[in-house]
């Protein structure tokens, strides 16, 4: 139980952006808004909200530690983002009556949690050891 609450107390706002993407993906319905006519919009929320999710893990990560292990980083800011993407599009395929998964959400997922390590690594590069 202590290893859950020091990992909510380490990583909130990476925890509420999981948290959001999770209901985010499974909600049924969503109303109409003015950006409904961008092409792809869809895309870019999805490319948005996972390269926002891995940049926050990183940062929070290199925030709580002071010598940074990359395989961890790998995995649980990149890797495990990109595996929970396939696992929310298979559910909204296989589990939901009003949502479809689709290969190119899985697609735009991957690109931002990518650009998130991107980001991450550009941080990590210029961030001071302390």
């Amino acid at each position: 139980m202590t290893f859950f609450l020091q990992f909510i107390k380490k990583y909130p706002f990476s925890l509420v952006c999981i948290v959001l993407i999770w209901i985010l993906s499974l909600t049924p319905f969503f109303p109409e808004t003015p950006f409904d006519n961008i092409k792809l919009i869809d895309k870019w929320v999805h490319f948005i909200m996972y390269g926002g999710t891995c940049s926050v893990i990183w940062i929070e990560y290199m925030h709580n530690h002071r010598r940074y292990d990359y395989e961890k980083l790998f995995f649980w800011a990149w890797l495990a983002p990109v595996i929970m993407s396939g696992l929310l599009e298979l559910m909204q395929e296989y589990c939901t009556a009003t949502r479809e998964g689709s290969w190119l959400d899985l697609a735009a997922n991957t690109i931002g949690a990518t650009l998130g390590a991107i980001v991450g690594l550009l941080i990590l590069r210029f961030y001071p050891r302390r």
